[in-house]
């Protein structure tokens, strides 16, 4: 005889678990502080609070990394001359191309033709192209610098006017077929690519073929571009004082360097304090939301006291009304009625799970006045108007604040625009009227001395004080709001982004922050006439 199976009864006590709240917050601050110190630490290793960072070649992290990770050619561990470095020796390219975070790549030099050559007779002009030097390259050989001409030819009278446009090296020889062009006007192929161009003088070259019997010039233009794929010894990821400046990004016709050192300073704070404060204050609004929501749940519960319900029954019956983010709870206390569980402790267990001060007082009024006996809803009548009396003042509290709060974000806003047009402006002029005086010289304004600067100098510390003050601004803010401190870092963390990204976007450009300037191809003023 087959056994008849048995039906399950599946009952979800939904009774009290442990709370994850403080572990999440826990997790979240440990990971967010080692985050943050290690941010701090990169930008300290770089800055120059780091001793021996002034007079070394390179910054402590990018020396110490180089001395862990770099290799030879051959793959050999290769970190005697990182160690120098921190001698303030200088590297050559030949060491940096063994340490990854110091590879250097091309940048174009570019020779663009103001005025089209015209006339029938042939033209010459030099131009120089950059590179490393002997002493830089330190018996490597030199990398492949590809030169590019791209050029138009165009004449309405002779559309089938032959032409011949070449690159010569430095003694007017022609190196190979390659650095030569022969083509008709009016075609779009005129183009010239060179695999390799040593640093040096070279020569662009036209000579037009005129058909015999022509006397007068006709309409002729020929126009041309030179761009040469130049090296200039400066790591990607440093600037003219090997500073770390991270990798360029292109956004939106922005040159952006988000990753350059004086960020991480941002970034350690903001990582230290937002995480933890968006969270908390997350947990902060939910339990607001459940307090909102506690003095109705009282007045009905007196209510039904009121109808001649013992209190079991009326959480029970309550438990199927809608009180927003207080219905969990609410279930919560009828399963844990229907199940034995003391009226008076099914209250505690409430309180300890919201653990506010207005919770924990009403219900531990409400549990004495249960102990006692007696007229029961009275108490909950008071103890509804109590809770709902604090809730308003806390409402007519942060409006009052709310004003406050918009002037302290006017303030800092203010502050920062002030700063970031500063930077953008002011400095730039101070920096170029030493330039004009001898780059690191100083520069005479009437009788005002103004001794040489760096702009970088200055930029680090704009956005130290714009640091400071959102977090000092910010930590103001959620004090006067609520008077909750994770609220005040919350508002730091949104100014700190705001600066970020102020400086990344306006003021962090690369002529303020020491980026190599593209290396110019150095045109001749005169030009030759080919007879």
């Amino acid at each position: 005889m087959a056994r008849k199976k048995k039906n399950k009864l599946k009952v979800d006590l939904d009774l009290p678990k442990d709370d994850s709240t403080m572990t999440y917050f826990y997790l979240i601050c440990t990971v967010s502080i080692i985050l943050g110190l290690m941010c701090m630490g990169f930008w300290f290793t770089n800055s120059n609070f780091m001793p021996g960072n002034d007079d070394a070649a390179l910054p402590f992290f990018v020396s110490t990394y180089c001395q862990t990770t770099a290799q030879d050619e051959f793959g050999n561990p290769n970190p005697e001359p990182f160690a120098n470095a921190r001698l303030g020796l200088e590297t050559s390219y030949k060491d940096n191309e063994t340490c990854s975070i110091l590879t250097d790549s091309p940048s174009p030099a570019e020779w663009v033709l103001d005025d089209p050559w015209e006339g029938m007779d042939g033209k010459a002009r030099s131009f120089q192209v950059p590179g490393l030097k002997d002493s830089q390259l330190a018996g490597k050989s030199h990398p492949l610098q590809e030169l590019r001409v791209d050029c138009t030819a165009e004449s309405l009278d002779y559309p089938t006017l032959e032409y011949t446009v070449s690159i010569l090296d430095e003694d007017e020889q022609l190196p190979g077929d390659s650095w030569r062009h022969i083509g008709r006007a009016n075609d779009n192929d005129c183009s010239i690519l060179i695999e390799h161009a040593d640093p040096g003088e070279y020569q662009i070259r036209l000579i037009p073929e005129w058909p015999e019997g022509v006397s007068s010039a006709p309409d002729f233009e020929f126009s041309f571009t030179v761009t040469a794929m130049v090296y200039d010894g400066i790591p990607n990821y440093m600037n003219n004082k090997s500073q770390w400046i991270g990798p360029e990004v292109n956004l939106g016709g922005f040159s952006l360097h988000p990753t350059i050192y004086i960020n991480f300073f941002g970034f350690a704070f903001f990582l230290m304090i937002y995480p933890a404060s968006v969270y908390w204050d997350r947990v902060q609004r939910n339990i607001n939301a459940r307090e909102e929501k506690f003095p109705d749940f009282l007045r009905d519960l007196a209510e039904y006291w009121k109808g001649g319900l013992s209190m079991t029954v009326a959480v029970t019956s309550l438990a199927n009304s809608e009180y927003g983010a207080l219905n969990d709870d609410v279930k919560k206390m009828s399963n844990q009625i229907s199940w034995g569980v003391a009226f008076g402790d099914v209250l505690e267990l409430f309180a300890a799970r919201v653990n506010t001060p207005l919770v924990k007082r009403a219900v531990s009024l409400i549990s004495e006045a249960n102990k006692a006996g007696g007229k029961i809803s009275d108490i909950l009548v008071t103890a509804a108007s109590d809770s709902r009396e604090i809730k308003f003042l806390e409402g007519e509290r942060s409006r009052t604040i709310s004003s406050y709060i918009a002037v302290i974000w006017v303030s800092y806003l203010v502050f920062m625009i002030v700063i970031v047009i500063l930077s953008r402006v002011f400095i730039p002029a101070i920096a170029e009227s030493n330039t004009g005086s001898g780059g690191d010289s100083s520069a005479q304004i009437g009788n005002m001395q103004i001794r040489a600067i760096d702009p970088l100098l200055f930029l680090v510390v704009f956005f130290y004080g714009v640091t400071m003050q959102a977090l000092g601004n910010g930590a103001m803010a959620g004090l006067m709001a609520n008077g909750r401190l994770s609220s005040g870092f919350k508002h730091a963390g949104m100014m700190l982004v705001l600066a970020i990204l102020s400086f990344t976007f306006i003021s962090f450009i690369p002529s303020l922050i020491g980026v190599p300037t593209s290396p110019g191809l150095n045109p001749s003023i005169g030009m030759l006439r080919i007879t």
